[in-house]
């Protein structure tokens, strides 16, 4: 068998709420991908310039931030979490639905702003959800989460593909004089896929913002709501099978009562179904070791740098292709973006395996010194193009394990009590969005070549904390071993009694 006994009947007690909460992050992938392809023709409904375009991408991914760090707080009862994970779902299909009626970049960029919102409240509460239903077997179940994100991510550039324009889609009286070719906006496609944060290197391109627009790009966002909408059906009905909505009728709950029997039999029911940073309270703080601060400023930073460096890889290495010494053509160098994710899916895909074989630390020790081994390799071969490819894939097969694995480790080591979830999540949020700015400045002023040096030393840095974490881990463990708390734990069961 693939899975023991034990994985396998836990997972049919859960199988509900768990397709639920992994469709909740296919949402999250179809929203965050299809803003880079689509991104000329907004511009062009909103008749705007590429300089105004890129405030859509900074509303994004600051409101993601925020929706990230609020995500923790809907987690205080089942029937708060679904509903919040309902609203959050159809929200994405109504800003969908409503994207093409924006004529005014201000008001793309409020709908992007709320679409944010909900996509960082969607990773969190689904983290935090599966982490607390799973335990310490959390972490296959956490691969698999990412994997929906990464296939979202797939298709949502795949359905706005056929409605793009090929040609200037703003017609001005002089547009056959000034107005850029097919392969000037597949280039500038492509180098706006990173957040926007290249534009210096592109605004010499003339695009017209006055004149006839013409773009078909309306279908593609209506097809994608259309796609996300089983999404929220699938929680409201998840919601409607668990007596959780108003009109049904009060019989037991299935998923709270084997909720609480998941736990462990020791803990307070209050901590489960209490504020969900009552692990955090400053009460509780006062007695904590510094390990445990430790642990979470540790792995906070190392996703910082491996979503940062996702991030950065996804939005640069087109620019790294078609500049010199490489100089790749721009329909090629346009390929390795996709299969930059492509390899991610399919890695996220293998290691739901792999993560039921090995533990956390090992799984993490493989792709952390994988991904400093691709991108030495790619240092050395920086004049190859075949290399760029495979290599581009390789790091997308190691890089792709480590959120999951890093969570389910952190919470395992924090008794997961939710906090840790919480600002991982946040943290590799911020990552993404900091990271690709500060190596987009350092492209624009010194060149292409420093995006590799870049990531090798933020992949350089990761490691390095990520053994830090392993000795502080045992710190911790011996802290707690040594404390009066554990001890009054390890003798609460002798003294029971009513």
């Amino acid at each position: 068998m693939l899975l023991d006994e034990r994985i396998w009947s836990l997972f049919k007690r859960h199988w509900r709420v768990t397709l639920t909460y992994w469709s909740a992050l296919f949402s999250f992938g179809l929203c965050i991908a299809f803003l880079g392809p689509t991104v000329l023709d907004l511009r062009c409904q909103t008749q705007s310039t590429l300089q105004q375009i890129t405030w859509v991408f900074f509303s994004q991914q600051f409101f993601l931030l925020v929706g990230s760090s609020l995500g923790g707080l809907f987690k205080k009862t089942l029937p708060r979490s679904l509903l919040a994970l309902f609203c959050c779902t159809l929200i994405i299909s109504l800003v969908f639905a409503v994207i093409p009626l924006c004529n005014h970049v201000l008001l793309l960029s409020v709908a992007m702003a709320i679409a944010g919102l909900a996509m960082g409240v969607i990773d969190t509460l689904s983290c935090l959800q599966l982490v607390r239903l799973y335990q310490k077997d959390s972490a296959m179940f956490l691969q698999a989460l990412q994997f929906f994100s990464g296939l979202g991510a797939l298709v949502s550039p795949l359905v706005a593909d056929p409605f793009l324009a090929e040609d200037s889609c703003v017609l001005s009286a002089n547009w056959t004089v000034n107005s850029s070719s097919p392969s000037d906006l597949q280039h500038l496609r492509s180098s706006m896929a990173g957040q926007g944060a290249t534009i210096g290197n592109i605004s010499q391109y003339p695009l017209h913002t006055e004149g006839v627009v013409v773009t078909r790009v309306s279908y593609a966002f209506w097809i994608m709501a259309l796609i996300n909408l089983p999404v929220p059906a699938a929680v409201l009905a998840l919601m409607y099978h668990e007596r959780l909505l108003p009109f049904s009728d009060n019989s037991p709950r299935l998923i709270v009562r084997d909720s609480l029997s998941s736990t462990s039999p020791h803990e307070d029911n209050s901590n489960v179904h209490g504020s969900s940073f009552a692990c955090c309270n400053l009460a509780k703080l006062r007695d904590r070791p510094a390990s445990f601060f430790i642990l979470h400023a540790l792995g906070g930073g190392i996703l910082f740098i491996t979503d940062g460096i996702i991030g950065s890889y996804a939005g640069f290495v087109y620019t790294y292709a078609v500049s010199p010494p490489l100089l790749m053509g721009h329909k090629t160098a346009g390929c390795l973006d996709s299969t930059f994710w492509a390899s991610i899916t399919i890695g996220r895909l293998a290691f739901i395996y792999l993560s039921y074989r090995y533990t956390a630390p090992r799984l993490l020790t493989f792709s952390l010194v994988g991904v400093i081994l691709v991108q030495c390799l790619l240092l050395i071969f920086y004049t190859s193009h075949v290399f760029l490819f495979i290599g581009t894939c390789a790091l997308g097969l190691c890089i792709s394990s480590v959120f999951p694995s890093l969570l389910a480790f952190t919470e395992d080591m924090l008794d997961y009590k939710g906090c840790a979830t919480t600002v991982l999540v946040t943290s590799a949020s911020t990552g993404e969005m900091v990271m690709q700015l500060l190596v987009g400045s350092v492209i624009h002023s010194q060149g292409s070549y420093t995006f590799l040096l870049c990531c090798t030393i933020s992949s350089f840095i990761a490691f390095s904390l990520f053994l830090l974490l392993l000795l502080v881990q045992r710190v911790h463990k011996n802290c707690l071993t040594d404390s009066p708390q554990s001890t009054d734990m390890k003798e609460k069961p002798q003294t029971g009694g009513s």
